[in-house]
Formats: structure tokens, sequence, C-alpha cells
């Protein structure tokens, strides 16, 4: 499967966009961070990304542009884990990532759905919000970051 945009875009938006994102991502719809620990530094990384909380609010979809190769990707996979924060809902510890493929991208709004078709994007991550009353919350909150 071709990866919908080449390595080479995912190193300028890294070194270049990323940066401009930064300080304007809270103010653009859909957009927050993502926190992710680095499976072989143990670093924590921050990026802008979009994210899709489902109807019932207990999963947020990621578009994996970049495809399941990217580095965020292994790392919240290895970890099992990542945060996302956004203006408005805060930070939400998300728990059992997994990568699946969605040639119909259901778990996308319908604007997101046919622009990410017309870019051949059909791989997404998804991951389990925890919530306060979830044993891993607990966990979570007493664990060392």
């Amino acid at each position: 499967m071709a990866v919908p945009f080449p390595k080479a875009i995912a190193r300028f938006n890294h070194a270049v966009t990323n940066r401009i994102l930064d300080p304007i991502v809270w103010f653009l719809p859909g957009f927050g961070r993502i926190e992710h620990v680095g499976r072989r530094t143990g670093q924590l990384h921050v990026a802008p990304m979009m994210g899709f909380p489902s109807r019932d609010g207990r999963t947020i979809t990621f578009a994996l542009t970049y495809g399941p190769e990217a580095n965020w990707v292994r790392n919240a996979l290895a970890a099992g884990r990542l945060a996302y924060r956004t203006r408005k809902g805060g930070r939400v510890e998300l728990v059992e990532p997994r990568v699946y493929r969605d040639p119909t991208r259901t778990a996308m709004p319908a604007g997101v759905e046919a622009m990410l078709g017309m870019l051949g994007v059909d791989e997404f991550l998804e991951a389990r919000v925890v919530g306060a009353d979830d044993p891993v919350a607990d966990q979570t909150a007493t664990g060392a970051r």
C-alpha cells in the first residue's frame, strides 16, 4: 500500500509546519496536540494533530496520513497509550491504541472523509478514552510521566 504523504513531507512538517501550527493549534477546528513517549528514548513528544471523537465519546480516531509506520504511531502502539489535548476538552488519556483500515472512512466527518478519500488515506489509529471511573485512570494519575 502506498503512503499518501511521502516521508520528505513528514520531515518538512516536523521541522517547519508543526512549529508554525503549534501556537495557533488551539484555534483550528478539530485540532489538538498528541502526546506520546518515544519507544527507544522514553522522551515525551508533542505534535499538532486532528482527532475525531466517536459519537459516544469513548474513542478518538486519528487519520494516518503518513501511514502506520509513522514514529508517533509506532510509539503509541509500543506504549499502549498516548494523550490528546484540546482547547475545549482539556487533556485525555488514551489507551489500547489500534491501527485499522477502513476504505469507507466511517469514523470521519463528511468533509474530512471526502478529503481523505481524495488523498487515498484509509488507515486510522483509534484509542479508547480513559474515564474517571475506569481503573486505568487511577494508574495513569499515579504513574510517572
